[in-house]
């Protein structure tokens, strides 16, 4: 759908089923980059690749060539801009291409470019954002142009924008937990749900604490630990904190709640250190938000 400027090579990429990336949509203060005004976030299936470009081609050739290929397929360019111009900031100033750079997204959970950090490739820098509207959702291009030393660069994010696939959550009923525990000792559950930030065991909970607490009035020789995890969103120490937090109020819910003797529940934190897939996605990091119960 965007293709690549002649001569380019993809240096790295990423893909996202789903996720909310940041784009820009008009000029921006970099200290407050990327949440501010001038900034947009769009959900769904999120692309951003990067190409080092031909020797002896400017940013400027490489944007217009871009612009005129999204304006052929029926895109709309709704914003460009240059750095050395001042029209990426709203001060109307040179704030420095790095600022760009750092925009195209968080530099811990995004690739490299070649061997370095996206920003250090701007020194400087075009922008242009354009929009092509369909009847199964809009396509957002976001194409970030760097201008360095050792060569020019090109980032181009791309966003198909849907709806969330739902009905992702395992619901796993007093025997398939008794079953996983015997086969692996242990077993995850996404049921146990905790608004953002929280350690409340919120209401919709209630049918999976009904199973565990159905297993162990099964099972009534059974200990469990209850282990809460968490995704890296935020330092070590916080996360483990918080699913520290988390595990101790699955706990109280279970012996207060359903009259589960609390000498067969201990409550432990692992926060973020035992992922069992990548962080880099929003369905990798929903998975690695879970509560375990452990066998004792």
């Amino acid at each position: 759908m965007v293709g690549r400027y002649q001569g380019s090579e993809i240096v790295a990429y990423k893909v996202t089923e789903f996720d909310d990336p940041t784009i820009i949509e008009a000029p921006f203060d970099p200290t407050q980059t990327p949440n501010g005004p001038g900034f947009k976030s769009v959900e769904g299936k999120s692309f951003l690749i990067y190409y080092t470009l031909p020797q002896g081609r400017s940013s400027l050739e490489v944007e217009r060539n871009y612009e005129e290929a999204l304006k052929a397929k029926g895109f709309s360019v709704l914003f460009a801009c240059a750095t050395g111009k001042g029209t990426c900031f709203t001060s109307g100033q040179d704030e420095g291409a790095t600022y760009l750079g750092a925009a195209v997204g968080d530099p811990n959970s995004i690739p490299k470019m070649v061997d370095d950090y996206v920003q250090n490739w701007f020194n400087k820098g075009r922008y242009v954002l354009a929009k092509l509207d369909r009847p199964e959702g809009a396509v957002y291009v976001a194409i970030y142009l760097g201008e360095a030393e050792r060569g020019n660069v090109a980032v181009v994010k791309v966003v198909e924008t849907k709806e969330m696939e739902t009905n992702k959550i395992v619901f796993l009923n007093a025997s398939q937990m008794e079953q996983a525990i015997a086969e692996s000792g242990k077993v995850a559950l996404y049921g146990i749900l905790f608004d953002f930030d929280k350690d409340v065991v919120k209401p919709e909970s209630k049918p999976t604490l009904d199973e565990i607490a159905k297993l162990m009035q099964g099972k009534p020789d059974l200990k469990l630990k209850v282990v809460g995890h968490t995704d890296n969103q935020g330092t070590a120490e916080y996360n483990l904190d918080l699913s520290q937090r988390r595990a101790a109020n699955v706990v109280a819910a279970l012996t207060t709640g359903y009259g589960i003797s609390a000498d067969r529940l201990t409550a432990e934190g692992a926060g973020l250190t035992q992922p069992i897939a990548s962080n880099d996605t929003e369905e990798g990091r929903a998975k690695n938000r879970r509560v375990e119960l452990v066998a004792q």
